[in-house]
């Protein structure tokens, strides 16, 4: 994706000094992960644009009423832009309110300020309306003329003209039949309270947030897709073709060609890497580093074991146990498999996790 990035940026002149890159680096994810900060409760910026509803939205909701479909989700105030005309000013809000904030954060997580600073743009783009470019060259602008730094605008730059463009490029080239990757045979029926979007059956605050926000706005951001729903489901196991059609029907921006690369392969592996060098899993430190979400948590993401031991930590080992073979190959997850070997409760923990009930 890096070497694409790259291309795309020569390609359209975006963020380019002559031949070189502005600033002299290509890429400032470093200074992107940030955790939140611990003194407040939200980032506290401008809140994303909000369009308003109308007389169109009152007959959608009747006509959609008489349809009886079997529709996901709770209803509610619209939060994206669905007009070319709300997703300009959907992007002129965003880039001039809340841009500047956004870069350092944006791979953080806050129980009380799901949005944070992110542009709420990926419906009106994946709908058409919003051309990538104009989203791109905005950002750009706000750079040149001193009113959002480097790191900001080439964040969100990245998201759109690399890692967007690439997704959609590779959907084309792997084909319809990359759907039937799964190379790690996860078989794993969804679970009925993960399906249904029920957000109360479940223990853990993180996994409890992500699918409220699933449930109630039809939108997480990318990390919580990643590191909550999408580890959670590489941990146990859940059926990747399953999972993705789930990711497409449930998020206002799924589309067909969304989900299959950012589903089978960076979230689940299950295309035995052709898309990701490493499988994105992780145990219960990253969510407490990255979130505020474990602070009030029932599970303490330091356990491994015992009632109040976190999920994602007893499961992180437990997948790491059944692809050891996989894993101690690969030379970026090749320590986790060390670190396994290490573990004196390890027996202990294997059992715990395969008759767990509670998430």
């Amino acid at each position: 994706m890096e070497t694409f990035y790259r291309a795309q940026r020569r390609r359209f002149g975006v963020l380019m000094d002559a031949d070189e890159p502005t600033g002299g680096r290509w890429n400032l994810d470093t200074e992107n992960r940030e955790p939140p900060p611990k003194t407040r409760s939200s980032l506290e910026v401008p809140a994303p644009y909000r369009p308003r509803e109308d007389e169109i939205d009152d007959q959608v909701r009747r006509d959609l009423d008489a349809m009886h479909l079997d529709t996901v989700g709770n209803d509610g105030p619209r939060r994206f832009a669905v007009t070319p005309a709300e997703a300009k000013r959907a992007l002129r809000r965003f880039v001039d309110h809340r841009l500047p904030h956004f870069g350092r954060y944006e791979d953080a997580m806050m129980s009380d300020d799901p949005e944070m600073a992110h542009s709420l743009l990926s419906v009106p783009l994946n709908l058409g309306l919003l051309h990538p470019l104009e989203a791109v060259t905005s950002a750009e602008h706000a750079y040149r003329e001193g009113r959002v730094s480097l790191a900001a605008a080439e964040g969100f730059i990245r998201q759109i003209l690399g890692w967007r463009e690439y997704m959609w490029h590779l959907y084309w080239h792997f084909g319809r039949s990359y759907l039937r990757n799964n190379q790690l045979g996860a078989r794993a029926s969804l679970p009925d309270w993960w399906s249904e979007l029920d957000a109360e059956a479940v223990t853990a605050a993180c996994l409890h947030e992500a699918l409220v926000g699933v449930r109630d706005r039809g939108w997480v951001h990318h990390i919580q897709r990643l590191m909550i729903l999408g580890n959670h489901a590489l941990q146990r196991g859940y059926d990747p073709r399953d999972l993705t059609e789930w990711y497409r029907t449930a998020f206002v921006d799924g589309f067909a060609w969304v989900m299959p690369t950012n589903v089978i392969g960076m979230s689940q592996h299950a295309d035995g890497g052709l898309l990701a060098s490493k499988p994105y899993a992780s145990g219960g430190a990253y969510i407490n580093r990255m979130s505020d979400h474990c602070s009030g948590c029932t599970f303490d993401p330091k356990k491994r074991l015992g009632a109040d031991a976190c999920p994602f930590t007893g499961g992180y080992w437990a997948w790491v146990d059944r692809h050891a073979d996989l894993l101690a190959t690969n030379q970026r997850t090749s320590r986790a498999v060390s670190s396994m070997n290490r573990l004196g409760d390890l027996a202990a923990v294997l059992d715990q996790e395969r008759r767990r009930e509670t998430f």
